[in-house]
């Protein structure tokens, strides 16, 4: 229950990574002052150009579409403070938003974060070279739950495998399936009056990935030493509230093999008073979920890139 001493907190949200591509933040990444200061750190830490290989980068979530994401994530943070004067209270970041949400509370420096990021992404990618080869992870909207459930045991009943790897909001949902059942997915999805929005390589967040959390674990997280978060931290798998270095690890490991929850984590910020959120970062869809803008006031600092005008519409 919210009281009235808690009435009118902030939160600051740092939105999980969509497609990211050169031609639509390239330019951002050059000509805004802030990402223009982000990205010369980002470039001190893995010493060498982010910019250039960003530009020369073929896929959606490569390496360096990550740290540029997390560079633009964070040049929209330091806006989002020094031009329009948001002081937040709470923290929250979905899925890729976890690791610019680690540096903001201080988890982890941002030159870690960026080392960090490019680091995982190496980690991620030689994974699934190996294991889970033909996995992708779906998002799809506007798909009623009894509809969900009738593809769901046609799944069952022919033995094929899949896992959730997302709750985003009402009949919005990420499910990790094997390619060849993705066809027959969108199909299906379709007749029940649903609409799919893309797949993603590689996958995310399902339940069966628990190797690649060992693995990021041991080769990766446990070279670096996390401190106690600054502020509050509001975790995407079920909407605890975290304070604590430990805490923080286990949400960063907990990405890899538990879905995200983000209708969890809009409950915990009403619970705690949080009547707005900024959400800062190329975000086309946490800002806009009806979840998110029924419960808050809602402050969008990100790209007016091509993408994002053309979903809107």
């Amino acid at each position: 229950m919210t009281t009235a001493d808690q009435a009118g907190h902030t939160a600051i949200v740092f939105p999980g990574m969509g497609p990211s591509r050169f031609a639509e933040v390239g330019r951002f990444l050059m000509l805004d002052p802030f990402a223009r200061r982000r990205l010369a750190e980002a470039d001190e830490a893995l010493g060498l150009s982010v910019f250039d290989h960003f530009r020369e980068a073929t896929e959606d979530y490569s390496e360096f579409s990550q740290v540029a994401f997390l560079v633009n994530s964070m040049a929209m943070a330091d806006r989002a403070e020094e031009t329009l004067g948001i002081v937040p209270d709470f923290c929250a970041g979905p899925s890729f938003g976890q690791k610019a949400a680690a540096a903001y509370v201080g988890s982890l420096s941002f030159a870690d974060v960026v080392r960090l990021t490019a680091e995982l992404a190496r980690c991620e990618e030689d994974f699934f070279r190996q294991e889970y080869t033909d996995v992708v992870t779906h998002s799809f909207l506007r798909v009623p739950d009894e509809r969900l459930k009738e593809i769901l045991a046609e799944f069952d009943d022919r033995g094929a495998w899949y896992e959730f790897s997302g709750f985003l909001d009402a009949g919005f949902h990420m499910l990790s399936v094997r390619e060849k059942d993705l066809d027959g997915l969108k199909k299906r999805i379709s007749d029940a009056g649903g609409y799919s929005m893309y797949s993603m390589w590689p996958p995310v967040h399902a339940p069966s990935f628990t190797a690649l959390r060992r693995r990021a674990e041991e080769e990766v997280l446990s070279r670096y030493e996390l401190a106690d978060p600054r502020l509050p931290v509001v975790t995407d798998q079920d909407g605890t509230v975290i304070r604590t270095a430990a805490e923080m690890r286990t949400m960063l490991l907990d990405t890899f093999d538990r879905p995200i929850n983000w209708p969890d984590v809009v409950r915990t910020l009403k619970d705690v008073g949080v009547s707005k959120v900024a959400v800062t970062g190329p975000d086309n869809l946490f800002h806009r979920l009806d979840c998110t803008k029924s419960a808050f006031e809602v402050v969008a600092v990100g790209l007016n890139n091509k993408r994002a005008r053309e979903r809107r519409a």
